[in-house]
């Protein structure tokens, strides 16, 4: 906790110096009927000592869970490093940085970032991030639209995009008279299937891996998307990038745009946040490209300096005539990935990607040998989609009550799955974890599938 260094005698020299006899004359301007008076029910002041012995006690109330859940969210090793430095003061109380004369080093930043998430995506232009990745992509979709000269206002979303995604793009796009054109999925290898035609749409998008932990077919459904004349919107996890094919590399000429939450890149798992979403494109496209961009340039006397470039201030606050009503970015976050990136490096970055996708292949193939089936042959990354005999609520509230988040209930969004589980291992997980998991599963399934004592003989 912060320590708060004023002593009595520091606190009198202060109050000495600018004439008040005490610290409430600070404040005599508050009528005295405004004042709440002596706080009768605060208990008395307690020693740092005691406080955090406290807070740590009603902190582990929530309990320590292996976790297997992924589904938009990541547990990764974050080194110690990246928040150390991110929480510095020069980094925590920056804002926005309009007076580019006094945020030179936040906009430094910014551009660094801007820099590696160009070189992550093989897209020409990133910009300074936007809320999340669900927002993100409902932006990438505006932007596709107003990019896209025919005039047509649907998108086609596949199916095997996360469903909060889906949730937020429809609540965004809606009254902009945009329709989302819902494309269904292969039910072998869970990879999206080709609609039958694009009439009057704008643009497609392509998740890599989707929601199911599956590797679509990019290079192809790129090429049928150029060929029809729409934008492909790649939707990625930044981490696979290190591994995975760029998008500005799919296909024979590459994603028009990338989108994607970077809370792989150093955010933690934090009650849903706060993370950010990141967007890139290509060069033609980056007068459509909403929210901030940073530019790297010289003065008079030929000395390297950043700026905001290519939109005003006013684009993002006139409601009628913006591009985007987006008039921030989650600095913080990206501070911390940027950071993250720093320390990795593209070795680093492509071990964590490596690690996570050896891991989930041991998993599913212990979880298969402890009895469960695997729902999709495709190909995967960090995620997998099995099936029990089961019902979803009963198993993953037992593996709860044994330590164990056992991963995300498909049966809410896509019914027609049965009792399926997407579940996920990072480069956190040891061998001694799968195990552990599989053992759980194996004597939960069996332990839910005995017959009830009246039945037996």
């Amino acid at each position: 906790m912060p320590f708060i260094p004023h002593s009595e005698q520091d606190i009198a020299e202060m109050l000495a110096t600018i004439g008040a006899p005490d610290i409430d004359a600070l404040f005599d301007e508050i009528p005295a009927e405004l004042k709440a008076g002596k706080l009768t029910k605060v208990p008395e002041g307690a020693s740092e000592m005691e406080v955090t012995r406290l807070m740590t006690e009603r902190a582990e109330t929530d309990g320590r869970y292996l976790n297997f859940i992924g589904a938009g969210a990541y547990e990764h090793h974050i080194p110690a490093a990246v928040w150390q430095i991110t929480t510095r003061g020069e980094f925590y109380s920056a804002y926005t940085p309009y007076q580019a004369e006094a945020s030179q080093g936040t906009l430094q930043l910014i551009y660094e970032y801007q820099t590696m998430m160009t070189r992550l995506t093989g897209l020409d232009v990133s910009n300074a991030s936007l809320y999340d990745g669900g927002s993100g992509l409902a932006e990438a979709l505006l932007m596709a639209v107003r990019a896209n000269r025919s005039g047509a206002r649907k998108v086609l979303m596949p199916k095997t995009v996360h469903p909060l995604y889906r949730a937020a793009c429809r609540d965004i796009v809606k009254n902009q008279k945009i329709d989302l054109i819902e494309v269904d999925y292969d039910a072998a290898t869970g990879q999206t299937v080709l609609p039958a035609n694009a009439d009057g749409c704008a643009a497609l998008v392509i998740p890599q891996p989707n929601f199911f932990g599956v590797l679509e077919e990019v290079d192809a459904l790129t090429d049928w998307a150029h060929a029809n004349k729409l934008l492909a919107i790649a939707l990625v996890n930044p981490m696979t990038l290190a591994v995975l094919k760029a998008p500005g590399k799919w296909g024979q000429a590459g994603a028009d745009i990338a989108v994607g939450d970077g809370q792989p890149l150093g955010a933690p798992l934090s009650s849903g946040g706060p993370y950010y979403g990141f967007m890139c494109c290509k060069q033609e496209f980056v007068r459509q490209m909403p929210g901030r961009i940073v530019g790297r340039t010289v003065d008079l006397d030929g000395k390297p300096g950043f700026a905001l470039t290519l939109q005003a201030r006013e684009q993002h606050i006139r409601r009628s005539k913006a591009t985007s009503n987006i008039c921030t970015n989650q600095g913080l976050v990206v501070t911390a990935s940027t950071i993250y990136m720093s320390l990795l490096g593209p070795e680093g970055l492509a071990r964590v990607a490596r690690s996570s996708h050896d891991n989930t292949v041991r998993l599913t193939k212990k979880l298969i040998a402890a009895g469960a089936e695997k729902v999709f042959s495709g190909p995967l990354f960090h995620e997998a989609v099995i099936r029990t005999n089961v019902e979803n609520g009963k198993l993953l509230r037992s593996l709860t009550g044994q330590g164990i988040n056992g991963g995300y209930d498909l049966s809410r969004d896509y019914p027609e799955l049965g009792n399926a589980i997407l579940v996920c291992a990072t480069e956190t997980k040891t061998e001694a974890d799968l195990d552990r998991y599989a053992t759980q599963m194996q004597r939960i399934v069996a332990r839910l599938n005995e017959p009830p004592p009246c039945a037996r003989k």
